[in-house]
Formats: structure tokens, C-alpha cells, sequence
């Protein structure tokens, strides 16, 4: 409320309140369902937008994918009375071939909004379900997908050194551009069931601008940062088996924010020193 208005008790006790999001991949279609405690929300809202801020900061919200959608709802809340979450995880990670992460970007003066990073911009539509209250967004998916691996830090190996140190999970990515997918879903992390034994090790690293591959060579352009922080593991651990699993890949170039690589020629592997341990 603006103003300085005071809020009853009653008021604030009817404001609908959001206890889960769940995610699901149907004929042709990604759903993701916003479930409420109480009514819908006064207004529900979705649009593609080119990138995603927190509400009151104006800070930018990174998420996973080559599109984004900004979900609003007005007249709604995300945590409980103590201040806790009421819904879960902020960001939460999908292995799914449209919707890959849903982060929270705002839950300020009963407006609470969410961004949607997806594989591709298709169009999707927006419908309401009662008893439970559920805000529905249906993304379709019109296009071919198939099954690859993302690589990520197997933890309970890694810290009793016993290999392998990575764990490869199954996603399924669009058939033009099977690296570039499988890379990205990399950088989306484990979902939240992977996460009791997967880690992603980011090494400072926000993405990749690109990634090419020519004559057997798969070459990765971070961004972002780029550090090891002393530790023998690091992202380039997870990008190697990542994109060695294509038959058209036998080395792996990885290359730091500023273009820069140890070894840019040549038939080897080669990584930036700011990922030497």
C-alpha cells in the first residue's frame, strides 16, 4: 500500500499467497502452474521481455535461456507472516525442452513477479484454475529435441577422491544447435532433485557469448568472470565432458571474458590460466 495507509489485519489475512510452483513438459506444450493459498490474484500478467530487474532495486536478475519471460501477479505475496518463503526455492531449475529456470524477481507491496528463462521465444498463453487457485502458462514447444548430457561436479566422488568427478544428466535440447543447448543447461545447474549429490561449479562465470565448433574443435567463449579460486576443479571440468560427448568434438578450447586461451591452436585442450588452480 502507498501513502502510509494502514492495512487491516483481515486484508492483509485475504491477500492470495503463493504455495508452489510446479512445471511440466505435455504434448507439444511446457505448463507451469503458480499455485495460490486463498483467491487468484487481482491481476496476472506475462510478456517477453529482454531482460529481467528486481522490483525496488532495479538491480538485473540473471536467468538461463535464450528468452525471457516476466510473470507478474498483482495483489499477491510470496512468503508468510514470518518473512519465509511460502513457495519454496527462489530459483529452481527445469530439465525440460522449453521452460530451463524460474527465479523469483520481486515480492514488494503485494506485487510478486517471477522470470521465466526459456529455450526459444514461442508463443504461450496464460488461463486461471480454482479450487486450488492456480495461475496456468502454457509455452509451446514446436520444435524437435534430443536427449544430451550436462556434466556437473559429483560431490560425494569429488570429496573422497574417487573419479569420475562428474556426474552427466539427461536434457533435452533442440536438434539445430545440440552444444550450444547442452551448454546452457550446464549453466541453468542441477534441478532441485539433482541436488543432493550435483553441484555447479561455476568458476565465477556468469555464460557463454558463443560456442563454435570447426574441424573437431568446440571453442567456448565465457562471460562474465573467470576464476579458479585455487581449487584442481573448476568449470572447465564440466564443459569438457559436455561437449565431448558429440561426435564432433575431439578438443575443447575454453576461453576467458577478455578472448583469451593458453592454447588457441593446435589439436589440444586448452583452458584460460585464470582456471589454473
Amino acid at each position: 500500500m502507498s501513502g502510509g495507509v494502514a492495512v487491516p489485519a483481515s486484508a492483509r489475512a485475504a491477500t492470495p499467497i503463493l504455495v508452489a510452483i510446479r512445471a511440466a513438459h505435455h504434448p507439444g506444450l511446457d505448463r507451469l502452474v503458480f499455485e495460490f493459498k486463498g483467491a487468484l490474484p487481482a491481476e496476472r500478467s506475462a510478456r517477453y521481455v529482454s531482460a529481467l530487474v528486481a522490483d525496488g532495486s532495479g538491480l538485473p536478475v540473471p536467468v538461463v535461456g535464450s528468452a525471457r519471460l516476466l510473470v507478474r501477479f498483482g495483489g499477491a505475496k510470496g512468503h508468510g507472516d514470518d518473512g519465509n518463503l511460502s513457495y519454496g526455492p527462489a530459483r529452481r531449475t527445469y530439465a525440460l525442452p522449453g521452460i530451463i529456470q524460474v527465479v523469483n524477481t520481486g515480492d514488494f507491496e503485494a506485487v510478486l513477479s517471477f522470470g521465466v528463462g526459456v529455450a526459444k521465444k514461442t508463443p504461450f498463453r496464460l488461463y486461471t484454475l480454482k479450487n486450488p487457485s492456480r495461475v496456468v502458462i502454457e509455452l509451446t514447444t514446436p520444435y524437435r529435441t534430443v536427449n544430451v548430457k550436462s556434466y556437473f561436479m559429483n560431490s560425494a566422488n569429488f570429496n573422497v577422491g574417487r573419479k569420475p568427478y562428474t556426474k552427466g544428466v539427461v536434457r533435452p535440447v533442440a536438434t539445430q544447435e545440440p552444444a550450444a543447448g547442452a551448454l546452457q543447461r550446464l549453466f541453468a545447474g542441477p534441478t532441485q532433485g539433482e541436488r543432493v549429490g550435483l553441484h555447479f561449479v561455476d568458476s565465477k562465470a556468469t555464460g557463454f557469448s558463443k560456442v563454435t565448433i570447426k574441424n573437431k574443435v568446440a571453442r567456448v567463449y565465457l562471460t562474465g568472470g573467470c576464476s579458479s579460486g585455487g581449487s584442481t576443479f573448476t568449470i572447465a571440468d564440466e564443459i569438457v565432458p559436455t561437449l565431448k560427448q558429440f561426435s564432433s568434438v575431439k578438443w575443447v578450447k575454453i576461453y576467458n571474458p577478455a578472448g583469451k586461451t593458453q592454447r588457441p591452436t593446435g589439436s589440444s585442450d586448452s583452458i584460460p590460466t585464470c582456471l589454473e588452480p
